[in-house]
C-alpha cells in the first residue's frame, strides 16, 4: 500500500488529468472540445467537461452509450419543432394510401405493427441499439491502441503511472468517443426522413416511420405539391420495412455483416503515435483532423474489401428493389418523376452527417452500384413479375450476385429456363451414383 497518495500511480494521473482537463495544464477547454470534433458551445463544452470528469471517477468499460444518446438528444432538442394536428393527419392518410398502392405490386409480407410518425428525439431512441452495435468494435479498437500507444512511449518516469491506469485512459477516450458518435446521431435525426432512409435497418423489421418535421425540410423548394411528397416517402419506407419483414433472414445478416467489417478495422498505431510525439496540448488542431478525416484508419486489407464489395452489393440490393417497387406504386403521382430525382441526388450526395459516420465507423451508408441494381431489379420484373422478383428474397442462397448486376441478362435467362439449373454439387453426385461420364454433364 503507498504510503502517500503521490505515490499511486492511478491516483497521480487522476489528479494530473483533472488539472489538464480544467485548463491548468496548457489547453483551453475549448480546445479539447474542438479535437473531439464537438461545436464550440457553452452548453455542450459544460457537459463534456463533466463527462470527462467523471470518467475519472467511474469505472467501467469506457463505452458510455447512454452519453451518446443524451448528447444526441440534446442536439435534436436545440432544432426541434412540434408536429401540428394537419401534419399529422396528412402523414396517416400518406401511410394508409401507400400501404395499398404497394399491395397492387409486391408479394412481400404486411407489417404486423402500425407505422410511426416520430420526432427527431423518438428516432434517437428507437436507432441508438444499433448505431452503438455498428461504432462499438472501432471504439473498442481505438481505445486499445491509444492506451497501448501511451504504454510504450511514456517516458520512463511515468510508465508505472500509464501502466496502472489504463483503464482510466480507456474511460476518458470511451468518453470523447462517445460524445463524437452522439454528435453525429444528433446530426443525422435533422437530415432523415424515415427509419429506412440510411440503407441500414435501424428499427425493428417490423416497424416503419416517418420524421415529420424532415419530410416538411424535404419538400421546401421543391415546385412538387406536399401531398405527393408524402405519400411518396410513406410508399418507400413502407416498401423498405415490408422488405426486412418478408425476408426475415435479411435484418440479422446486414446487421453482422456491418459489424464484422467493423471489427476488422484496426488503427494506424504508427501514425497515432507521430501525433503523440508531436502534440502540442495548445494547439490541438492536428489531432482533431486526424480524427477528422481518418486517417488514423489505415487503408482496408483485401479481406475487408472484398467484405466491403459483398455489403455494398447487398445495400444495393436492397436500395434498388425499393426504388423499382417505389416506382411502381406511384405511378398515379403526377410528379412522382421528379421526387424520385430528388431522393436520388440526395442519396448520392449525402448529408454531413453520413460523411461524419464515415469517417467515425469507417463504413459509407450509401451504396455504390445502386443505379446497377435498380436496372437488374427492373429487368427481372419485366421478364418474370412481382411474384418470382420478390420470391428471391426468400434465402440468401437464392438472392442475385454482383455477377448478376453486372449481366443482369444473364439472370433473367436463368429465371426463364425452362432446363433444371444444375451446379457441381449436382455433376459430382451424378458422376458419383455413374449416372454421367464426368465429361460432358449434359449427358
Amino acid at each position: 500500500m503507498p504510503d502517500s497518495p503521490r505515490e499511486d500511480p492511478e491516483e497521480e494521473l487522476r489528479e494530473m488529468l483533472r488539472r489538464f482537463l480544467s485548463g491548468e495544464a496548457g489547453m483551453d477547454p475549448n480546445q479539447l472540445a474542438g479535437a473531439a470534433g464537438l461545436p464550440n458551445d457553452p452548453a455542450m463544452l459544460a457537459q463534456l467537461m463533466a463527462q470527462l470528469q467523471g470518467a475519472l471517477r467511474t469505472p467501467g468499460d469506457g463505452l458510455n452509450w447512454n452519453l451518446a444518446a443524451d448528447q444526441a438528444k440534446q442536439l435534436a432538442r436545440s432544432t426541434s419543432v412540434s408536429m401540428t394536428p394537419l401534419d399529422r393527419s396528412s402523414l396517416e392518410q400518406a401511410l394508409q394510401l401507400a400501404a395499398l398502392w404497394l399491395d397492387e405490386v409486391t408479394f412481400v409480407a404486411q407489417l404486423t405493427l402500425p407505422p410511426k410518425l416520430m420526432s427527431r428525439e423518438q428516432w434517437i431512441d428507437a436507432t441508438m441499439p444499433v448505431w452503438s452495435q455498428l461504432a462499438e468494435p472501432v471504439a473498442t479498437s481505438i481505445a486499445n491502441a491509444l492506451t497501448d500507444v501511451l504504454t510504450e512511449n511514456a517516458p520512463e518516469e511515468m510508465s508505472g503511472m500509464i501502466a496502472g491506469a489504463s483503464q482510466l485512459m480507456r474511460n476518458v477516450g470511451g468518453t470523447l468517443f462517445a460524445m463524437q458518435l452522439g454528435h453525429v446521431v444528433g446530426q443525422l435525426s435533422s437530415e432523415v426522413v424515415s427509419g429506412g432512409d440510411v440503407g441500414i435497418p435501424l428499427l425493428d423489421e417490423q416497424q416503419a416511420a416517418l420524421l415529420p418535421q424532415n419530410v416538411r425540410a424535404f419538400g421546401e423548394g421543391l415546385d412538387i405539391p406536399q401531398t405527393e411528397i408524402d405519400l411518396y416517402l410513406a410508399v418507400r419506407e413502407l416498401a423498405h420495412a415490408r422488405l426486412f419483414r418478408h425476408a426475415k433472414w435479411l435484418r440479422l445478416h446486414l446487421i453482422t455483416s456491418i459489424t464484422e467489417f467493423a471489427r476488422g478495422i484496426r488503427v494506424d498505431t504508427d501514425r497515432l503515435e507521430e501525433l503523440a510525439a508531436d502534440f502540442d496540448p495548445s494547439n490541438p488542431e492536428e489531432l482533431r483532423e486526424a480524427m477528422r478525416s481518418g486517417t488514423l484508419i489505415p487503408p482496408k486489407s483485401e479481406e475487408q474489401l472484398a467484405a466491403l464489395a459483398r455489403l455494398e452489393t447487398m445495400l444495393a440490393l436492397i436500395e434498388g428493389w425499393v426504388d423499382v417497387v417505389t416506382t411502381d406504386a406511384t405511378q398515379r403521382l403526377p410528379r412522382s418523376a421528379a421526387v424520385a430525382e430528388t431522393v436520388r441526388r440526395r442519396r448520392a450526395a449525402g448529408g454531413p452527417a453520413e460523411s461524419a459516420f464515415a469517417t467515425l465507423v469507417g463504413l459509407e451508408l450509401r451504396p455504390r452500384r445502386l443505379r446497377e441494381a435498380s436496372a437488374m431489379w427492373r429487368a427481372v420484373t419485366d421478364a418474370v413479375g412481382a411474384r418470382r422478383r420478390d420470391e428471391l428474397w426468400a434465402h440468401p442462397d437464392v438472392l442475385p450476385t454482383a455477377f448478376d448486376l453486372d449481366d443482369p441478362q444473364a439472370l433473367v435467362a436463368r429465371l426463364t429456363s425452362t432446363e433444371p439449373v444444375r451446379d457441381d454439387l449436382d455433376r459430382e453426385l451424378e458422376d458419383l451414383l455413374g449416372g454421367g461420364s464426368g465429361d460432358d454433364p449434359q449427358q
